[in-house]
């Protein structure tokens, strides 16, 4: 490990839980006129909203040499990732991904955030989006409205770490890095596709539906919510978190009862977007290193269906990462905790440093 690398390390490990001192993040919008998605549908005025932290830099050659793209969850949005355990953990002076180093790039992928989404107003006759086009969005505001032409790296939780499998095989020449958190590199299939037709399917089937014109809450996102909690959650957590019946009724009364809903139509698209994904017959073409990270105790990706053992070793630089179950792990969520997995980050920095 170089000296930088090491002592960048160091801070990392010896960093409080608190507010990182990292440059102020900036948002930004991108609209691209008549946006082609795969289904053959198009949008007339499709609004890309990002946010970034840092300034790019370039090389003599004109190739930018310190950008990295943070993808999210489903869901989620870029901004999901300012939170004390994350960017106060990566983003501040003289951590892993110090923000005065390097252009850190955290869009909205379409459906998410504040970018264009079915319940701005089109509900059902909002575009069919898929995976693909928000990897093509994605691509368009890194290069076009940010031009950036190169990605010192691409890491994303869950659907982000999706996506960071579809970069390496859609974009390979793009970036020295990828680390997916908390993913499998292969359609999407069994309890895990299930999972999604009981949250398209609850939604759906509600006797309020309308084709999306709903009036007022579905009584079925309850239901959708439920088959969502169970599959993301860590007993191991929630058992910590509420260790006695009157304690775990509190905690589900908040979780479900007074937390406000999401939007259904948005709900919906988001985990029917999943359906064109499977990267697998494309992996041999990811050329730079990539180092994969799940968790043991994460029941959308089991580590006993073996994908990753298998799937890895068609990366030509590719590694796998199991973090086992402990204190500090959180089920799927482990991906957001880079005090967990911060190391190994480390490790693929230092590999691939020029």
């Amino acid at each position: 490990m170089s000296r930088t690398a090491l002592a960048a390390f160091l801070v990392f490990l010896a960093a409080p839980l608190a507010a990182a001192d990292y440059p102020a993040p900036t948002e930004g919008d991108y609209a691209i006129t008549d946006f082609q998605f795969t289904t053959g549908e198009m949008l007339p005025r499709l609004n890309l909203h990002y946010t970034t932290l840092g300034a790019p830099v370039k090389n003599a050659a004109g190739v930018v040499t310190n950008a990295v793209l943070i993808m999210h969850g489903t869901g989620g949005s870029g901004r999901g990732f300012l939170s004390p355990t994350f960017a106060g953990q990566l983003f501040g002076a003289g951590q892993l991904l110090d923000a005065t180093r390097y252009f850190i790039i955290l869009p909205d992928d379409i459906g998410h955030g504040k970018s264009s989404k079915p319940s701005d107003g089109l509900h059902m006759k909002f575009p069919h989006y898929t995976y693909t086009d928000m990897v093509h969005g994605e691509y368009r505001v890194v290069a076009e409205k940010l031009g950036v032409n190169h990605l010192r790296l691409v890491m994303g939780t869950s659907m982000g770490a999706m996506h960071t499998w579809m970069w390496g095989t859609m974009y390979p020449d793009f970036m020295d890095a990828l680390m997916p958190l908390a993913s499998a590199p292969v359609e999407i299939g069994g309890r895990n596709r299930m999972l999604r037709k009981m949250i398209v399917d609850s939604i759906t089937r509600d006797p309020n539906w309308n084709n999306g014109e709903y009036q007022g809450p579905l009584s079925n996102m309850v239901a959708a919510n439920f088959a969502l909690f169970m599959m993301t959650s860590s007993p191991l957590e929630l058992l910590k978190q509420a260790p006695t019946r009157e304690q775990a009724d509190a905690l589900f009364e908040r979780r479900f009862y007074e937390a406000r809903p999401a939007d259904a139509n948005d709900m919906l698209y988001q985990f029917d977007s999943s359906r064109d994904y499977n990267p697998q017959p494309d992996l041999e073409k990811i050329q730079a290193p990539l180092l994969a990270v799940n968790s043991a105790d994460d029941q959308v990706n089991p580590p006993e269906l073996g994908i990753l053992e298998r799937e890895i070793k068609r990366v030509k630089r590719g590694r796998y990462i199991l973090i086992p179950i402990g204190d500090d792990t959180r089920g799927h969520g482990t991906h957001s905790i880079p005090a967990i997995w911060g190391k190994y980050l480390a490790e693929l920095l230092r590999e691939t440093e020029k």
